[in-house]
């Protein structure tokens, strides 16, 4: 129960999830690190104490090697052990109790410090807010980046900060810590001796000036490699169902080829950079043992220095070289965790791109009016996709947007809910300014089925209950029924066994048809019931016996509602109050279906190249 107590207490001393409100860090390496290390001073102080200990404790073991070659050599055999303890019996009890007790309660202290605390406490610290804070941005950002490739940067950063940490305190401290003790200790012995580690030391420090700034360029460039081929990979991964239905292995295998040989291109220079200075720092380290040892023997010649200091010199040099070696080796892993916190920065520390203004408030919705004032888009080019568009919804209104594809009917969707920032005009929820609502009250007040409706690798009730979290099941299994999913989701079991709205669907809903997947969709947003609902191609994957049911049930949902409705298959809204047509982001007519037919323009054309119910390829959905 102490030792239960003890992990619990240092277990807990970090709160990764304590950090409210902006989680953007900046986007300089220091500060980068200093952002994250801040938030857990007090356990980087003590592990920066406990590590100075450690290294003390270390070149302590060397000196008490020397003292007892020493006392051992002064010593009176035939006196034992009560000849031994009468003269040296206090300073050999501290060796004992250091070596026994002090030694084992810093490495233990050590120990609580980095695998209690440091390892789950801050490590998770950096991962959730860097993925807090990647989650809040646009969606254009995570259209524009491999998804792969964003997740490894957020995972990596906080093993790359708390290993770069650790190893900074453990290893560079420590050799610090020791270095200046063995410089101390030796030149008690011997000014000339000190100054030769010391000369030592300082060519070090010249060998990592020449070699960090270039080794840490190269491991920057090496992390962006790996995340660039870490984002192909899962991007393949993924879309294997596509690569194996079009035969594509070998021209695949050649494109992962390519992001193996832009990898190796990156690290083959990182690698040699450390062969270099491993290499420089033998050669220098034989040279200064070589010195070293050579006149500790003619000191010992002369008589200025005993037996026990020659070994306890040589002990601690042969150990100052060893953690020098170690250094060059971690000196690998530190300028490859700095240069995998860059590539991470890059991608974490941006702005959010999207964001409520400083004085947004909820979006209140009454009626669900909807009206387009000149509205202009054209994803940061200087023309083309919406300009000056302007659309009056009524409350209440049911109303079908219809158009070749390209002609901007779910960018006009995606401005609707924006997820995009308009570049002109401005889009009004019974006399709101989107723009001045938080984002989150605009889209709880939207209920949006899509054509590809992309599931969560959860359950079928955490799907649906996406809709309205609150749910109970009887509400959950009501609006499955509406949907006509209820059927098919009693049949389910998953690989472990779970059953009904249990089992999980797999990776954006692979495990299931697209009508199933479809249909959970349309449960989710009949659960939710916003006064708003947009549907975009919404039953395009349903079989016609499914979707005449679900047609039924739809027009009970509309019910009450603003419904803005985008079908290929004209039929599916030819009953809606009104129908918008759309071509190159301009309104070009609108009325009922039966007006638009008899006016004869662009509706008409489309609904006369209808057959059995689907319009020709130019006309595909968006």
């Amino acid at each position: 129960m102490i030792f239960r107590s003890v992990f619990r207490r240092f277990e807990t001393w970090i709160d990764p999830f304590a950090r409210k409100g902006d989680l953007k860090p900046p986007d300089t390496a220091l500060k980068f690190l200093w952002f994250y290390v801040s938030q857990a001073k007090l356990p980087f102080l003590l592990m920066l104490i406990i590590g100075g200990l450690v290294a003390l404790l270390e070149a302590a073991l060397f000196y008490f090697v020397g003292r007892l070659v020493d006392v051992l050599d002064t010593a009176d055999k035939a006196a034992g052990w009560h000849g031994l303890l009468a003269g040296h019996a206090l300073e050999l009890a501290a060796m004992l109790f250091v070596v026994s007790i002090g030694r084992f309660l810093v490495t233990a202290a050590a120990a609580l410090v980095e695998e209690q605390t440091i390892v789950p406490g801050f490590y998770n610290l950096v991962r959730w807010q860097a993925y807090a804070h990647v989650a809040r941005q646009s969606l254009s950002f995570f259209q524009n980046d491999f998804a792969g490739r964003i997740v490894t940067k957020v995972w990596q950063a906080g093993q790359a900060t708390g290993d770069f940490m650790t190893s900074l305190l453990q290893v560079a401290w420590f050799i610090l810590i020791y270095a200046v003790t063995t410089i101390a200790l030796i030149a008690q012995l011997d000014w000339r001796l000190a100054g030769i580690v010391v000369v030592w030391i300082a060519c070090f420090a010249v060998l990592a000036r020449l070699f960090v700034p270039r080794i840490r360029r190269y491991a920057k460039a090496t992390a962006e490699a790996s995340s660039m081929l870490n984002g192909r990979l899962v991007d393949s991964y993924s879309n294997a169902q596509t690569l194996k239905l079009y035969g594509r292995a070998e021209d695949n295998d050649a494109y992962i080829r390519q992001g193996f040989a832009r990898f190796l291109g990156a690290i083959l220079p990182f690698t040699r950079s450390l062969t270099g200075v491993r290499a420089s720092l033998a050669f220098l380290s034989g040279i200064m043992m070589s010195a070293i040892g050579v006149f500790s023997i003619d000191l010992w010649l002369s008589g200025a220095i005993t037996t026990g200091a020659v070994a306890f010199t040589m002990a601690l040099v042969l150990r100052l070289n060893m953690l020098f070696g170690r250094m060059m080796a971690q000196l690998n892993g530190l300028m490859r965790n700095f240069g995998t916190i860059q590539n991470s920065m890059d991608l974490i520390s941006r702005p959010i791109g999207l964001v409520d203004p400083p004085d947004a408030h909820q979006l209140a919705v009454q009626g669900a009016g909807i009206r387009f004032e000149a509205i202009a888009f054209h994803y940061g080019r200087e023309s083309g996709v919406i300009d000056d568009l302007s659309l009056t919804i009524a409350p209440g209104e049911r109303v079908g947007i219809v158009g070749r594809s390209g002609a901007g009917k779910s960018t006009l969707v995606n401005l609707l809910l924006r997820f995009y920032d308009l570049e002109g005009g401005r889009i009004l929820i019974d006399g709101q300014d989107i723009a001045e609502v938080t984002q989150e009250s605009l889209r709880a007040s939207v209920g949006m089925v899509t054509q590809d409706s992309a599931l969560l690798h959860r359950s079928i009730r955490d799907n649906i209950r996406f809709g309205r979290p609150g749910a109970d099941d009887e509400a959950l299994a009501a609006a499955a029924r509406r949907a006509e999913a209820w059927s098919f989701i009693e049949t389910v079991e998953d690989q472990n066994g779970r059953l009904g709205l249990d089992a999980h669907v797999g990776e954006r809903g692979v495990k299931l048809s697209g009508g199933q997947r479809q249909r959970i969709a349309i449960a989710r947003v009949m659960l939710k019931d916003a006064p708003i609902l947009v549907l975009d191609e919404a039953t395009s994957a349903l079989d016609s016996e499914v979707e005449a049911v679900i047609q039924e049930n739809l027009g009970t949902l509309m019910e009450g509602k603003t419904v803005i409705a985008i079908a290929h298959r004209l039929s599916t809204i030819a009953e809606l109050d009104r129908l918008i047509v759309m071509d190159e982001g301009r309104i070009v007519e609108t009325g009922t279906h039966d007006e638009l037919v008899a006016t004869g323009g662009l509706y008409a054309d489309l609904w006369r190249r209808q057959s059995g119910g689907f319009i020709a390829g130019d006309i595909a959905a968006e």
